[in-house]
């Protein structure tokens, strides 16, 4: 829904509806993604700071919009989620970059993510 927003500019209701829309009866999982793409909309800007701050030589416009995504939101997750460890937000990020970025894709969210981790205090 983020690489949905991202890439159309809808908005983050609109974004929730449409996903939702496609997948026919299986909605496992719903409310808690909904509160995902709903909490990173209310940080949006706060999250980009933080991404920015530790991504040298990376501006976030530039990066490819994937990483982007799985930046933002394993962020607010790191950020918002204190029941969630850590390294669950790690793992699950680095595997949906294996999964759909690139080649580079997991080791630069994975070190983007430990930094921003660390900083943030998440042990």
């Amino acid at each position: 829904m983020l690489f949905q927003i991202d890439v159309s500019g809808v908005s983050p209701e609109q974004a929730i509806q449409a996903f939702w829309s496609h997948l026919g009866p299986s909605r496992e999982g719903e409310a808690f993604a909904n509160d995902l793409v709903r909490g990173w909309a209310e940080r949006r800007e706060a999250i980009d700071g933080i991404i920015r701050d530790v991504s040298q030589h990376w501006r976030i416009e530039r990066m490819a919009r994937v990483d982007r995504n799985i930046l933002r939101l394993a962020t607010y997750e790191l950020m918002a989620l204190e029941d969630v460890p850590r390294r669950v937000t790690l793992n699950e990020a680095v595997e949906l970059a294996k999964r759909f970025g690139s080649e580079g894709s997991a080791g630069f969210v994975n070190g983007v993510l430990d930094r921003i981790a660390s900083d943030l205090g998440k042990g």
